[in-house]
């Protein structure tokens, strides 16, 4: 299969791109996509913020209004998925709650390698070219509840 590419535009300008591997995750990456032709992620945030782990959108408003979504299969091996991509630097995966089959439409992006992941949530793709955008958003300043205090804006996702 033929990795699905894609792009981040945040309302400051700055650019993430990056691919999807259908061959690994075929139902997030078919969701995921899905999700960027409907422009379901344009006007959301990086609503959670921890430097050295990750960073993690795709779910609120810049109100931390929830957008829903409906959940998808979790594609990781404690699932019963085989599932070997591992979540070092710039990885992208899906949110999940503490329900297997519950990830819609939030993802993180690795901000540092955590192995301790591995196997337990669906990784399903990576950033190619941008990391020091996702370095700049690590960085933020963030509340207790590791929220930026500014939110940090998705203006937009597409295909390439």
């Amino acid at each position: 299969m033929e990795k699905v590419l894609f792009e981040i535009e945040m309302e400051d300008g700055k650019v993430m791109k990056g691919e999807m591997y259908p061959e690994v995750a075929p139902v997030t990456v078919e969701n995921f996509t899905k999700l960027i032709k409907d422009n379901f992620f344009d006007g959301l945030i990086f609503h959670r913020v921890i430097p050295g782990f990750m960073i993690q959108g795709g779910g609120h408003d810049v109100n931390m209004n929830h957008k829903e979504c409906p959940s998808i299969v979790g594609e990781f091996k404690s699932n019963g998925v085989n599932n070997d991509l591992l979540h070092t630097r710039g990885v992208l995966s899906m949110a999940r709650t503490m329900v297997k089959d519950s990830a819609s439409s939030q993802f993180f992006i690795m901000h540092a390698d955590s192995p301790h992941l591995d196997g337990d949530y669906a990784a399903f793709g990576k950033i190619t070219e941008g990391l020091d955008v996702v370095d700049a958003i690590a960085n933020v300043q963030t509340n207790f509840q590791d929220a930026p205090l500014q939110p940090v804006v998705i203006k937009t996702m597409r295909l390439l």
